[in-house]
This record gives structure tokens, sequence and C-alpha cells, in this order.
């Protein structure tokens, strides 16, 4: 399956922007189910249910949550196509702060396994797998750990992934991608403000002097979650370390015009012959973009991962 964008995205910039901004999707209301971590922290998780065997768990991006366009898009897609659906909020991105100090991060496929092993208690026969950047890097990274996995996980399939976290994020730091980076900025740091008014070991009183995705992730992210820094969380969180041992049949989709993926982005050569992980990258589809018209409101990166899934 090739993509071709319309006419009138005709850059990168444009790709990923457009469908951020103006896509609608119409989903029937989502059933919100709270459940606790074992850290005694919560995790609140959308369902759409249609009485399906088969549940496909979708995972969003950086500062994302369950109303993005990108997730209902495929959640919509999903579960028209007969799958029962749960997209996931990680810690703080509910719309309600989380009550921990940590929040989320790149490579925390402890709450993701936490919510894998919830959808197992629900009886379904298949449960495949969706992340979108960030969210394809947990996905990815879950599947190449080494951990166990239920025996009824089917496939997976990751858009748009940063699988060398600290490359992506020198390449989203550039002067070209300043609009996205100051975008993200702001939110996180909002978030660490609102936490720390809270969370008294929570110490924000840096938080003027961060000025890059990188500065925030050395003195908070890192830290926080138990990385000597940056580097030391980039480093162990990228799935790029892991996608070699994966065991499930896996799909990555990187389009070679993302605007925030560097060339470590694109294993090509790694994962030529894999047995089970098939890497993909079009020549256009900007970042979590893929946008189409001709389809009945099914963008490119639906289409295409309800084609792998059913396969």
């Amino acid at each position: 399956m090739s993509y071709q964008p319309p006419f009138f995205l005709f850059n990168a910039h444009l790709e990923t922007i457009f469908p951020s901004q103006f896509r609608k999707v119409n989903l029937p209301p989502y059933q919100r189910e709270r459940i606790n971590t074992p850290d005694h922290d919560f995790l609140d998780l959308d369902w759409l249910k249609r009485g399906s065997k088969k549940l496909t768990i979708v995972s969003h991006g950086l500062e994302g949550d369950t109303t993005r366009p990108y997730i209902k898009g495929m959640a919509k897609a999903l579960y028209e196509n007969n799958y029962d659906t749960l997209t996931w909020n990680y810690r703080g991105c509910s719309g309600e702060m989380n009550h921990a100090l940590r929040f989320y991060h790149s490579g925390a496929t402890d709450d993701l396994a936490t919510v894998i092993d919830h959808a197992i208690t629900q009886s379904y026969t298949e449960i495949n797998l969706i992340g979108f950047s960030l969210g394809g890097n947990l996905t990815l990274k879950y599947l190449g750990e080494n951990r166990s996995r239920p025996d009824v996980l089917r496939k997976a399939v990751a858009f748009s992934v940063p699988l060398d976290l600290h490359t992506s994020c020198l390449k989203i730091s550039e002067p070209s991608n300043w609009i996205y980076s100051q975008r993200f900025l702001r939110s996180l740091r909002k978030k660490v403000l609102e936490k720390s008014r809270v969370i008294k070991d929570l110490d924000a009183s840096n938080l003027q002097n961060v000025k890059t995705l990188q500065e925030f992730d050395n003195i908070f992210t890192g830290p926080i979650h138990g990385f000597r820094d940056a580097l030391d969380y980039y480093t162990q969180s990228s799935s790029l370390r892991v996608v070699n041992n994966i065991t499930t049949p896996t799909l990555i989709v990187n389009a070679k015009n993302d605007p925030f993926l560097s060339e470590q982005c694109y294993p090509e050569a790694l994962l030529e012959n894999h047995p089970f992980v098939t890497f993909e990258s079009p020549e256009r589809g900007g970042h979590v973009g893929f946008t189409q018209f001709s389809k009945n409101g099914l963008y490119w990166s639906e289409e295409r991962a309800l084609e792998f899934l059913s396969r």
C-alpha cells in the first residue's frame, strides 16, 4: 500500500499540522474506566465496546490523550471493523493530575503492561497493540523487553516512532521545528507547575531556566523517573535497543519526511530480514499525518493498520 497525500498538503509540516488541527472524528461516547496501578496511582482508560472477542489497545503520543483526532480516528476504524478498542491516557494526561510524583515517559512500559494485564481479564481471544509516536516507542519497547507477555497478544503496529530518543530530541529541537518543541515544552512546564503545588517533593524552581526538551528531560523527566539524567533516560528508554528482540508480528511505519525523526529512526538494515518485524518508510506522511479524503473518513494509517491486523 503506497501513500500519496492530498495536493494541498505539499510539505511535511502541512502534513503534520493539518490533521491535528482540522480533522473531526465522530465516535460513540467512550466508556471511561479508572484502574489502579501497583504503586497506588491510577490510569484512566477509554473503551469502545461492541461485544467482540478481539481487542486493540491504542497508545497516544507525547502530551496527547484519547481525544486526539489520530486516536479517535484509529478507534473508530477499529470499532467499525469489529474490534473492541481500548484507548488509554498516560498518567497526568486524562484531564486529572495523577497522584504519584512520577508522570509518564517514553519508556514507561510498566503502565502499558498494567493496561494489557487488565484487558486480559475481559476474556478476549485476541489482543493487538497500536502506538503513535511516543506510544509507538512504548509499544515496541514492551514487545522487545525481557518480560512475560500474554499468549493472546497477536500483532502490533507503530506509526511515526522515535526509536532513538536522543537523536530525535535533537531533531525536534532544530530551528525548523521550533513550533513543535515550544508547544510540547509549554504543556510539560504547565504540568510540572500544577503538580508541584500539591507534591512538595517536586521542585519546580528551575522551570523558568528550561529552554529545550533535553533540558526538561535532564532536570525533570530523568531524575523523577529514576534515571541519572536525560542521556541515561534516552538510552534506557529507546526501543531501538530492543526492537531486534521482538517475536510478535509487528509493523513499523515511519514516513521519510517526518520532521520529528532522526536518521537513526529508520533501521532498514537492522530489520531487513527480520522474521517478525516489518519496517516501512513511505516517502510522505509527516508526523502522525497520513491524511486522505477518498475512503469515507479513513486515513491511510488506519487503512494500513487494519490491513496488517486482518492479514
